[in-house]
């Protein structure tokens, strides 16, 4: 099936055509009607002319008018504006007329009650419109204006009318623009809503819409509320399966590496086979429902404040100070207890092995958020930053712990498209880089 287009284009079309079509029948009933006014015009002039003609005529065998009915235009030759009166061969003519007669169509023998209407030429074979009178004597009076006093009132007034209509249509043009842009003006905040909703600044599509787009905001939002469902249905299977394996797996793990447990390593190659494999499906699993989890942005000053409060009263016999430099604002598109989960293994290993001072800041880099976790501890070498990040290895046995805790967040930061650098602090201990999606 191809694309259905643009909404936009295709109402503007509709409108634009249906507009056009209006004009075009505007132009047309509105000619026909001036022409039917400028014609009843003119025929109401050459009937009064009739009328004055037969007023004039003196009574008696002559045919003679008693006073000189040549008024404008009448007595202009060749202007077109005539009257003839014929009676058993004798004629009387306008002064425009000269000696020519009007060619008359044939004429019915009986009288008629009013002018009636006529197309005849002129002595030069110009088009006139005629009016013509049949008394009951058999006098024919007609009377004539030429097309062009039809023609020129019509030219005139058709200008000034499509003139008119153009302007018309371009104003109608422009509402229609304006009408559309502003019709579907509720669909495009609807877009910047959903897409504030995507990038975590709005968790609901807002209720408040108009009629006809409010169902389509009530499918969205429930829609949304579906997926935070199955999303935290998804997030507590896939954490209830990682606490049911991977904690025996690493006990099973640590118990084979003891002397004589597992002499030949086979048996620690299958349990690293089998951690593999859990892990790479759960990887796969969580990576699935975080897909869906994107929208949501956990602020980072509250919890670095919340943690570091924590830590130090669980380190308070070495008196260590954690200072947090967290511009307000900042977020990271992580879910808040994965966020926990991160800071808290990375601040606690700060906590563990610096001398007294644990320094964390933050900053935005291009589209990622970077939380720096720097101590002033004895730092580590380049082998030793190497091997530290491999699961379960631990640099110092006298330090409580199983060596997973840059592994997971690791592992963590990865899901959510980030990760973790390890480098030398400028305090003299260990940095700890954590890039997350902002």
């Amino acid at each position: 099936m191809g694309q259905i287009g643009s909404l936009r284009r295709r109402l503007l079309v509709g409108a634009l055509a249906l507009i056009a079509i209006a004009l075009v029948v505007a132009g047309l009933a509105i000619g026909l009607i001036l022409a039917r006014f400028v014609r009843g015009q003119i025929d109401q002039r050459l009937d009064a002319q009739i009328v004055s003609l037969v007023s004039g005529l003196e009574k008696g065998p002559a045919l003679r008018l008693a006073r000189d009915l040549d008024a404008p235009p009448f007595d202009r030759p060749g202007s077109g504006w005539t009257w003839q009166i014929r009676r058993d061969g004798t004629v009387l003519r306008s002064t425009s007329l000269g000696a020519r007669d009007l060619a008359l169509p044939a004429q019915p023998m009986e009288d008629d009650d009013r002018p009636r209407p006529a197309d005849g030429t002129g002595p030069r074979g110009e088009a006139l419109i005629l009016r013509i009178l049949t008394l009951p004597d058999g006098t024919v009076v007609a009377a004539s204006a030429p097309r062009a006093a039809l023609a020129g009132p019509l030219r005139e007034a058709g200008l000034a009318v499509a003139a008119s209509l153009a302007v018309l249509g371009l104003v109608l043009a422009a509402a229609s623009v304006l009408q559309v842009r502003l019709g579907l003006r509720p669909l495009d905040t609807l877009r910047q809503e959903l897409e504030a909703v995507r990038a975590g600044r709005r968790e609901r599509v807002p209720d408040l819409q108009p009629a006809e787009v409010r169902p389509l905001a009530a499918e969205i939002n429930a829609l949304l509320d579906q997926n935070a469902a199955q999303l935290a249905q998804a997030r507590t299977h896939v954490a209830n399966l990682a606490h049911g394996l991977k904690t025996p797996l690493a006990t099973l793990s640590l118990a084979l590496s003891e002397p004589g447990r597992d002499p030949d390593g086979r048996l620690s190659r299958l349990v690293a086979s089998l951690d593999r494999g859990v892990r790479h499906h759960l990887r796969r699993a969580r990576s699935a429902a975080l897909a869906g989890a994107t929208r949501i942005r956990t602020g980072l000053a509250g919890p670095v404040a919340d943690l570091a409060g924590a830590l130090e009263r669980l380190h308070a016999e070495k008196g260590v100070r954690v200072a947090c430099a967290i511009p307000p604002g900042l977020a990271a598109a992580c879910d808040p207890q994965d966020l926990d989960e991160m800071l808290g293994n990375l601040i606690d290993n700060a906590c563990t092995w610096c001398t007294r001072a644990v320094r964390v800041s933050a900053d935005a880099s291009g589209g990622d958020v970077v939380v720096a976790i720097e101590d002033d501890g004895p730092g580590l070498g380049p082998e030793a930053l190497a091997a530290v990040a491999r699961r379960g290895r631990r640099l110092d046995e006298t330090v409580p712990g199983h060596g997973f805790g840059l592994a997971i967040t690791t592992e963590l930061a990865e899901l959510y498209g980030g990760g973790l650098e390890l480098d030398r602090s400028g305090m003299g201990g260990l940095r700890a880089r954590l890039r997350l999606p902002g």
